[in-house]
């Protein structure tokens, strides 16, 4: 008999990453309190050439999610991968992040959230950016889909000043649709 999935969510990072240790452990307290679940820090991929498209120079962030998926633990829910390397999918130039609607695994990549538009990024636009990225992937393995809501952290984002636009947390509705969520994750 399968055990259920416990309420964790991985945080996975790849490769080397700019990211100090506490802000990781501040990302997962963030990632917990929103979505109610056990957060924890493990790598899971070691080497993602595999996903690296020579053309274009960057990663197909699709290829990564497949195969994070392969590796994830039983025991976890949901795996947020984060990367310093360019992503993209084939149609687009590039994306933050991708995540599998409804799925296990999201990725975001830092690559193009230390872009500017006016004064140098400084270390907390930096960090407050890959939050919300992380949260808005994450989100998606939820089931949730991109907000009209220009504030909601499900906005979809075009450009970096979208980014930064964006709050921390979820709109109303997008509360009552996690929520909606939760439960029946609880249920299964």
């Amino acid at each position: 008999m399968n055990a259920r999935p416990k309420n964790t969510i991985l945080v996975s990072p790849v490769g080397d990453l700019d990211l100090d240790s506490e802000f990781l452990h501040e990302l997962c307290d963030k990632i917990s309190e929103i979505f109610g679940c056990e957060c924890e820090i493990m790598p899971l991929l070691k080497e993602i050439d595999f996903a690296r498209d020579p053309v274009r120079d960057q990663h197909h962030s699709t290829l990564l999610l497949e195969r994070l998926s392969a590796l994830a633990p039983h025991r976890v829910l949901k795996v947020l991968a984060i990367t310093t390397v360019d992503l993209f999918i084939p149609v687009l130039t590039y994306v933050y992040g991708e995540a599998q609607l409804g799925g296990k695994s999201s990725i975001i990549s830092t690559y193009r959230l230390q872009e500017t538009h006016s004064a140098k990024v400084t270390p907390a636009t930096y960090q407050c950016r890959i939050l919300k990225e992380a949260i808005h992937e994450l989100g998606h393995t939820f089931g949730l889909r991109h907000c009209p809501n220009e504030s909601c952290i499900m906005h979809y984002c075009r450009k970096i000043q979208d980014v930064d636009r964006k709050s921390t947390e979820l709109c109303r509705y997008c509360k009552v649709l996690l929520s909606d969520e939760m439960k029946r994750l609880a249920s299964e």
